[in-house]
C-alpha cells in the first residue's frame, strides 16, 4: 500500500513514526513543508525536512521534538563569543546536515540533496519537499514582516499577527514526483500539523491542491486541535487570524474540499454531526501522541479504516 503524508512539524514526526512502525519503508513518501526553510549564518537550514529524517532515522531528540539526540552546543557558544545572533540553536552534529545541504545545493537541486542526505542516514522512505524552488512563509506584523524563524524561535509566537504570505509560491512548481505520489497513492494522510505555517506552504504550490482533488485515494487527516486549542505551537492563533474555527471545523475547512475523513480526539465528538454536513467523516479516537505505542496506534487507526 502506497501512504502519501503531507508534513511539518513536530506532531507530523510522531504520526511518522508510528506509520513507519506498521508498512514498508519504500511504501512511505513524505512531502515535506519547505515554508521554513533559513539561511543561518549563511546555511540553508530545512527545519521540518530535517525533523522527518531525523525522526525517521531513529536520531531526533523526542524530548525537544527537534534536533538530533544527545546534541552538544559548542559551535554555538563559540558564535556567540563572536558576536553573531544565536537564537537559532543549530547543534554541532546538527551543522554537519547544514553543511553538506548548503554545499551540494550549488549543483543539485533541494529535491535531490534530501535524499541524498535521507539515504546517507539510512532513512529508506522517500521524502520529498513541496518545491525545489523557494518558498518562504512570512508573517505580518504591526511591526512589519517576519520570517517563520523569527516569528517562530526568536519571538516565540507572542507577536500579534495580522497576515500570513507565502513568498515565491505563485512562481513555485511541485517537486519531482511530489504530484505523481499523490495521483497514484493508496492512502493520502494530512499530518497533525499547522494548518497555516506548515501545511498551508504546500498546499500554496500551484498543482499540489489540484493533485488532491483528483486522486483516487481517500485523504485522511489527523487533527492539531484539542478542546478548543491547539496540541502544540501557534496553530490557534494563526487559525483565527485566517477566519478559521479553532475546532476540528476548522481544521476540515482549510482542507475542503478533498478531505474525506479526519480523526478528532474524544473531546471533540460533539462536531462529528457537523463534520458529515460538511462532506467530511468523523473518526473519533485518541488522537494524543504522548508515547511511541500511541504513535503507532494513531497510525494503526489511520490505516485500517483507507
Amino acid at each position: 500500500m502506497s501512504v502519501v503524508a503531507l508534513a511539518g512539524g513536530t506532531g507530523a514526526a510522531k504520526l511518522l513514526r508510528g506509520l513507519a512502525t506498521l508498512i514498508p519503508p519504500r511504501d512511505l513518501t513524505v512531502i515535506g513543508n519547505t515554508g521554513d526553510d533559513a539561511e543561518i549564518w549563511g546555511l540553508h537550514v530545512s527545519p521540518d525536512l530535517d525533523t522527518v529524517t531525523y525522526a525517521l532515522a531513529g536520531t531526533l531528540d523526542v524530548a525537544r521534538g527537534w534536533g538530533l539526540a544527545d546534541e552538544t552546543f559548542q559551535c554555538l557558544r563559540a558564535m556567540a563569543t563572536y558576536g553573531a545572533e544565536t537564537w537559532f540553536n543549530l547543534g554541532d552534529r546538527d551543522l554537519a546536515t547544514h553543511l553538506v545541504r548548503t554545499r551540494a545545493l550549488r549543483d543539485a537541486p533541494l529535491s535531490a540533496v534530501t535524499a541524498r542526505l535521507a539515504a546517507s542516514l539510512g532513512v529508506a522512505a522517500r521524502i520529498l519537499p513541496m518545491s525545489d524552488e523557494p518558498v518562504r512563509t512570512m508573517i505580518r506584523t504591526p511591526g512589519g514582516r517576519l520570517t517563520f524563524q523569527e516569528y517562530f524561535v526568536r519571538e516565540k509566537s507572542l507577536v500579534e499577527v495580522t497576515g500570513v504570505d507565502y513568498d515565491g509560491a505563485a512562481a513555485a512548481r511541485p517537486a519531482p514526483g511530489v504530484v505523481d505520489a499523490i495521483r497514484s497513492a493508496d492512502l493520502v494522510v494530512v499530518c497533525p500539523s499547522n494548518p497555516v505555517t506548515s501545511i498551508g506552504p504546500i498546499l500554496s504550490v500551484p498543482g499540489i491542491p489540484d493533485a488532491l482533488r483528483a486522486t483516487a485515494a481517500p485523504v485522511v487527516g489527523v487533527s492539531p486541535i484539542v478542546g478548543g486549542a491547539a496540541v502544540s505551537g501557534p496553530a490557534a492563533a494563526l487559525m483565527r487570524m485566517r477566519g478559521l474555527e479553532v475546532s476540528p471545523l476548522g481544521v476540515a475547512a482549510a482542507y475542503a474540499p478533498w478531505l474525506r475523513r479526519l480523526l478528532i480526539d474524544s473531546r471533540d465528538g460533539t462536531h462529528a454531526g457537523e463534520l458529515a454536513q460538511r462532506g467530511v467523516e468523523a473518526d473519533v479516537t485518541d488522537i494524543m501522541m504522548t508515547g511511541r505505542e500511541r504513535e503507532s496506534a494513531l497510525a494503526r487507526r489511520v490505516l485500517e479504516r483507507r
